[in-house]
């Protein structure tokens, strides 16, 4: 395990966790980096940690640079363990470590987790010289814990952003320029989707507060170096913060029978023919974290059910807890779906989908039993939103 060189004295030390498939609840079918970062200077600096059973790769990449005994510092980013995690690991490696932290949410965080640390807590302002450099620290508060705060060195323009501007991605590549770009956006979408949506309000005071930076290298917390495409992670950025949509719609149902998934390809049919692109999901082979990619810049959602047990079903229930979670903005909506005798789910799907914050601009839409020509020709007519 050796470490990689970002710059003069600067190493990647992180650990690649290739097999994970599940974070949080999204389907990560890339795997994930888990980025740590050591400067050696007057004073030697540990940026992060990973997750703890990646500790000794950790610990393997730093010993190909230096004696860790020697580390001065540990930058803890983020308390959550899947960077806080090897902490406790490296201060038995670095007994004279003091660990960075933010006040207060920081020091609480660890100290709840770990129990008593070394601990030096920093504000917004603060600044650590550690020889020929200064690190300056930016909390970035709910980006996405209370705690969260991001690590800007002036003289080499490095900002570490730990979970800002990141992406689940395993790769043998360091940099966005080392790995396929198209594949790159998507995981960077999906991350922030998944993970940052429902805080973009701090995401963009985040953004006002590095607007100011020259940055030459962005050393995420998780995936990739950027440095060919720091422009355009940071429009993504100020584009999905804002709550930018585009003209396009997803549609998303489960069905039992085929008769409500004969529903949604009416219901997409409708949104075709006004010109509006659209994805189709049927929730029973599409992961929830892809949909929701997909959705977060789209205008129009259309979800669908039948009823089961009086109620919507399972599939769907599940899709509007996690969609609900995630607070998605500006979102235009309704329901349909078919029934055999009660045809509760539908106005439950209904409800839902006001109760994620979206404008339901179509009555919601009930057919009994299997949908004829008629009622399927009936539906996209009724579609003019």
């Amino acid at each position: 395990m050796q470490a990689v060189e970002i710059k003069q004295g600067i190493y990647w030390v992180g650990a690649i966790d290739w097999s994970m498939r599940s974070f949080h609840g999204y389907q990560t079918g890339r795997g994930t980096t888990y980025n740590a970062y050591l400067i050696i200077d007057d004073k030697i600096t540990l940026i992060d940690t990973v997750k703890e059973a990646f500790a000794p790769e950790l610990l393997a990449r730093i010993k190909s640079v230096i004696d860790p005994s020697k580390i001065d510092y540990i930058v803890s980013s983020h308390v959550e363990p899947d960077h806080s995690g090897a902490i406790p690991f490296m201060l038995e490696h670095a007994p004279q470590a003091r660990v960075i932290t933010t006040l207060p949410n920081g020091e609480k965080g660890l100290t709840g987790r770990y129990g008593q640390l070394p601990l030096q807590g920093v504000k917004a302002g603060d600044s650590l010289n550690i020889g020929s450099r200064t690190l300056q620290f930016v909390p970035t508060p709910m980006l996405h814990w209370p705690d969260s705060m991001v690590t800007y060195c002036p003289e080499e323009k490095i900002l570490f952003s730990n979970d800002a501007f990141g992406e689940h991605l395993a790769s043998s590549g360091r940099y966005d320029d080392e790995v396929d770009y198209g594949t790159l956006l998507f995981e960077c979408q999906k991350y922030y989707a998944n993970i940052l949506m429902l805080y973009g309000r701090q995401a963009q005071t985040a953004l006002k507060a590095l607007s100011g930076l020259e940055i030459n290298l962005i050393a995420t917390g998780h995936g990739v170096i950027w440095r060919k495409h720091i422009k355009d992670i940071m429009a993504c950025y100020e584009k999905w913060s804002a709550g930018e949509m585009e003209e396009r719609a997803v549609v998303v149902f489960d069905s039992m029978w085929h008769s409500t998934e004969k529903m949604a390809r009416a219901v997409a049919e409708g949104f075709a023919q006004r010109g509006i692109a659209v994805g189709f999901y049927d929730i029973k082979e599409n992961h929830m974290s892809d949909i929701v990619t997909d959705l977060m810049t789209a205008k129009y959602l259309a979800v669908g059910s039948p009823t089961i047990n009086n109620q919507m079903m399972p599939t769907i229930a599940a899709f509007l807890c996690y969609l609900k979670g995630l607070a998605p903005k500006g979102k235009k909506a309704f329901a349909f779906g078919s029934y055999g005798w009660g045809g509760q789910s539908i106005g439950q799907v209904e409800e839902e989908l006001k109760a994620c914050g979206c404008e339901i601009v179509l009555d919601k839409i009930r057919v009994a039993n299997v949908p004829s020509d008629e009622d399927l020709a009936a539906i996209a007519a009724k579609m003019n939103f």
